[in-house]
């Protein structure tokens, strides 16, 4: 009984002890399965996590787009035009902030200029950044970081600078706070076609690669500072100016008072300083006379020996025009030119056919944009088709509205052979630039609009000019035009124009310069284009001349050269 008793004992704990070992096994393998579902769920976590982008924006705006830099901008002689410089700008992440109130309070003590509402408003919520304000310097980003609130950083970022301030305004135009080209060159390097930017090395971000302008600052800040002088001594509204080389079409310098700072891009939209060079259109007065002999004369119609009938005023029903200052005699082509006779110019023109001096104004593209870099454009305003008393006036300047950049291309051909040369503000080179020539009038043609051109500064209403640019053989036309006002126009108010190259007997540059409605400087001037406007040409001539490497000659035998041999 004892043997059968131990058996089943034994036969019991056994049993228990397979039971709890399927039992343990059993656990075991539910804690393998936790875990691995666990090890799972931890992965799948990490791996969606790892496919999620992490929002690295600050109001949309990517960290890399908001440090990215621009490329530098040099004038011709590699002086710094526009350059980037690295500023503090204080952002925060008001999910991280913990007493929003605190906040706004000390970082009123260092910014007192934020608005407490606007701050407060600003700091609350669960965004993951927000900009406080942007641009600091390095003095307030030291005196934020002490407050030491969390939640609030700083990033680096681009911030450009024009070293020049006014003087390139109009020129490289400005950027936004988010350092993008809101104007000028800038906006064009931003608006530029990527294979372009590649090609001429202008990628954004790209600050190892400066753009290289055809601008001459020397000459730029003596064109700049004429100007400012001109709106002062004649009391006048605006003024502007344009300089080219003649058979590169690089701009040399451009630009137009009242102006702006592109350091403070708000200055910008102060009322008329807008570009009058590029975005502005006037009726360019008697300036236009030397587009009329130039397709007179390239089409044969007149010789520079023929006489024209100037007792007479010209009748259109019962209209007349005359002359500002008449002589009221026979006047040779040169007399109608050196006297600016309005009565002369009409019959050159009418000579020619007013169809024909339509067709002219088209192939000089008066009717055009002018193909340039700058987005501040506006397109002309010549009819399509003219009348006998609409070309009349035209003729001479008038019921037609161009940009100055027009005229200063268009004197750009007269003097240079005969070729009409986009103009740019890049760097081009002669070889680069005569792929580009259009043909618009005969060397022969040109030549005789260098000789008329230099004998209005000798004997005409250049003579202002010549005698501030004496020795530089400057030639050129005046334009007094006068504006529209009330749907009249007005005697008392005027925009003067002088158009001209240099030097005559060897061109190279073409320059307009415009001055809007300017007053008499003393009781002995007066205020027609010779006055100021030409007077402006002659000492910006005066002083810029030797930087480009035009040396003064006295000699008299230059200006003999420059006459056609037919009139010798």
């Amino acid at each position: 009984m004892a043997i059968a008793d131990h058996f089943a004992a034994t036969i019991a704990l056994d049993g228990a002890r397979k039971q709890r070992g399927n039992l343990t096994q059993a656990r075991i393998r539910w804690m393998i399965l936790a875990l691995v579902i666990g090890f799972g769920l931890v992965g799948a976590r990490l791996v969606q996590l790892g496919m999620v982008v992490p929002d690295q924006t600050i109001e949309g705006q990517t960290r890399d787009a908001i440090q990215a830099s621009r490329p530098p901008i040099l004038d011709r002689n590699g002086l710094e035009m526009a350059v980037d410089i690295r500023v503090p700008s204080l952002y925060a992440e008001p999910r991280r902030i913990i007493d929003v109130e605190e906040a706004v309070q000390k970082l009123r003590t260092v910014l007192p200029n934020l608005d407490e509402k606007w701050l407060r408003n600003r700091l609350t919520g669960d965004k993951g950044f927000v900009w406080v304000q942007r641009e600091l310097t390095p003095s307030i980003q030291e005196q934020v970081m002490r407050l030491g609130i969390p939640g609030i950083d700083f990033i680096t970022e681009s911030k450009r600078f024009y070293p020049g301030m006014n003087e390139a305004a109009h020129i490289l135009g400005s950027t936004n706070v988010d350092n993008q080209g809101i104007a000028g060159i800038e906006r064009r390097m931003d608006t530029e076609s990527v294979a372009l930017l590649q090609e001429l090395g202008l990628a954004r971000g790209n600050a190892l690669t400066p753009v290289e302008l055809s601008v001459d600052m020397r000459v730029q800040h003596i064109m700049h500072d004429q100007l400012v002088d001109a709106m002062t001594r004649y009391q006048a509204i605006a003024a502007a100016g344009v300089m080219v080389d003649i058979y590169t079409g690089e701009v040399i310098a451009l630009a137009s008072v009242p102006d702006f700072n592109p350091n403070e891009p708000a200055t910008a939209l102060v009322k008329d300083t807008f570009n009058r060079i590029t975005a502005g259109i006037f009726e360019p007065g008697s300036t236009f006379k030397t587009v009329t002999f130039a397709g007179a004369l390239d089409s044969g119609a007149v010789k520079l020996t023929d006489q024209f009938d100037a007792r007479y005023g010209v009748r259109f029903g019962r209209f007349t025009i005359d002359d500002f200052h008449g002589k009221h005699r026979i006047l040779s082509l040169s007399e109608v030119y050196k006297y600016s006779s309005n009565i002369g110019t009409i019959k050159i023109m009418q000579a020619m056919g007013k169809d024909n001096f339509r067709a002219f104004l088209s192939r000089m593209k008066f009717d055009q944009r002018v193909p340039f870099e700058l987005p501040e454009m506006r397109v002309p305003s010549v009819p399509k088709d003219l009348s006998e008393v609409g070309a009349a006036t035209a003729s001479f300047g008038h019921g037609l509205s161009v940009s100055p950049l027009h005229l200063v291309t268009a004197y750009a051909a007269f003097a240079n052979g005969g070729n009409y040369v986009p103009p740019t503000l890049y760097k081009r080179d002669i070889a680069e630039a005569e792929p580009l020539y259009e043909r618009v009038v005969s060397p022969t043609t040109s030549e005789a609009m260098r000789y008329l051109m230099r004998l209005n500064a000798l004997e005409g209403s250049g003579s202002q000019m010549n005698r501030a640019a004496q020795g530089y053989r400057v030639g050129g036309k005046t334009g007094t035009a006068e504006k529209v006002v009330d749907g009249r126009y007005s005697s008392s108010k005027v925009t003067n124009f002088f158009a001209s190259a240099f030097p005559l007997d060897n061109p190279r540059y073409a320059m307009v310069i415009m001055i809007d409605e300017p007053k008499a400087e003393n009781p002995q001037s007066g205020t027609t284009a010779g006055w100021n406007a030409g007077a402006v040409t002659g000492r910006i001539v005066q002083r810029a001349a030797p930087m480009l490497g035009v040396a003064p000659d006295f000699s008299e035998a230059l200006d003999r050269d420059i006459v056609p041999p037919v009139l010798r």
